[in-house]
């Protein structure tokens, strides 16, 4: 199925597409929407270009629909339940079938096996286990490939440190901004490299720039692989890279994958940044038509030197709701962080930090620097914090505010970093 010709793929995915409307239908939310789009049958998706048809589904719809309206199967079918809170606090909630898990559990070890890795590695699992779909996705994806794994979840760095060295830990899934804490606690533990194994990281759940993780792989010597999910879709597995590192492939025998452009809902053509749809075909509990994940990447033109058929995704270039808007210009955060990482001189830690000066905003960019830097001379710190806020300026036009701090001085995130602090609406 991976190399599959786009006529067999076109093909499931026409079938597949079929088989969820006719989940969604059985849900009142689906009907109504569905009904008013002139689909009351599975019959009516003649085409993929029906998808079109469908009305988009968005994160404001899952909430209202809380906890159980998008169920399509009896309750007494469900297996697990997965929840995603938002800054509403109303969580959007995700059911699951035994086959919707087993569905998800062999795209995952679909992924790995596309990085290379397999039944002779040892797999650490950092990321977050509970509510949050990182954890258990790369856990069980990773037993199905046969891989020896590490439940160690998230926290407790030393002890992380630790377990990697006594086990001979060869794989990691992590956030990128912990990868980096934890290099820099490597010293303190008395831990080289050359008393590890590893030789993978499966980055995700922050958005990060290709600098970062360009410094990832130099920190640590290994091959850092690019992976994106959403729990709505399931959690991790959605699209991920193979060993080529060139774009993430969908797995579109379950996903239908569109970029639109985020005012006007229209389809953009393969190369083109816009906001990332996506229908999951394969889902029976809680089947979701055309959800709008907020996430802005394009979908790569031409093929994959792995011969894979599967399109690919680009690197994610932010979210729409995590854009900010300093003084009329647009920003994301991932594009601070792309500047700030081409710096040698930067160490492994940053915030933005936003506030209002009067009636205009006010950015200020805070940056750990490395430990050689401190050595006495003013003259060399200011030129570095000009040249970081020179090359700030080229790039996203504002001219920050520029802070350097000692390293390990901003605070430290185990899971999802928390880099923008947005203080615009105090008094």
């Amino acid at each position: 199925m991976e190399t599959a010709g786009r006529k067999a793929m076109d093909a499931l995915r026409l079938k597949n597409l079929r088989k969820v409307v006719g989940y969604a239908l059985r849900t009142p939310f689906y009907q109504a929407r569905l009904k008013a789009a002139g689909i009351t049958s599975p019959r009516d998706i003649r085409s993929l270009k029906d998808l079109a048809r469908i009305p988009f589904t968005s994160k404001e719809d899952l909430r209202e629909c809380y906890p159980n309206g998008l169920l399509a199967v009896p309750m007494s079918r469900v297996v697990r339940i997965h929840t995603s809170s938002g800054t509403t606090g109303i969580p959007t909630v995700i059911h699951h079938t035994k086959e919707d898990l087993a569905v998800w559990t062999d795209l995952v070890a679909r992924s790995i096996t596309a990085t290379g890795a397999g039944k002779h590695d040892i797999f650490q699992n950092m990321m977050t286990y509970g509510m949050f779909t990182g954890g258990l996705g790369l856990h069980y994806g990773a037993e199905r490939v046969g891989m020896t794994v590490i439940p160690m979840g998230g926290g407790n760095s030393r002890r992380q440190i630790q377990i990697m060295k006594d086990f001979g830990t060869t794989v990691l899934h992590i956030t990128p901004s912990y990868m980096l804490h934890l290099h820099s606690l490597l010293a303190e533990c008395k831990v080289t490299l050359k008393d590890l194994r590893l030789k993978k990281a499966y980055l995700g759940a922050e958005p990060y720039s290709e600098d970062t993780r360009r410094k990832i792989e130099k920190l640590w010597q290994i091959d850092a692989y690019n992976s994106y999910g959403l729990s709505e879709m399931n959690g991790p597995g959605v699209a991920f890279e193979c060993e080529h590192k060139n774009g993430m492939h969908v797995w579109e025998d379950v996903y239908c994958v569109e970029v639109i452009d985020q005012r006007t809902g229209a389809a953009l053509e393969d190369g083109r940044e816009g906001e990332v749809v996506f229908t999951n075909l394969l889902r029976e509990a809680t089947p979701l038509l055309r959800y709008r994940t907020r996430d802005v990447a394009a979908i790569l033109k031409g093929a994959c030197p792995c011969g894979r058929t599967h399109r690919r995704l680009a690197r994610i270039a932010g979210r729409t709701d995590d854009m900010m808007i300093i003084n009329g210009v647009n920003i994301y955060p991932s594009q601070i962080e792309a500047v700030i990482m081409q710096v040698p001189e930067v160490g492994n830690n940053y915030q933005i930090i936003l506030e209002k000066s009067g009636s205009l905003d006010s950015l200020t960019v805070k940056v750990e620097i490395s430990s050689g830097m401190f050595k006495g001379d003013l003259a060399q710190i200011d030129r570095l914090k000009e040249r970081i806020k020179d090359n700030l300026r080229a790039s996203i036009i504002i001219s920050p505010r520029v802070e350097l701090h000692e390293p390990g001085s901003l605070p430290v995130f185990e899971g999802k970093a928390k880099r923008v602090v947005d203080d615009r609406a105090k008094l």
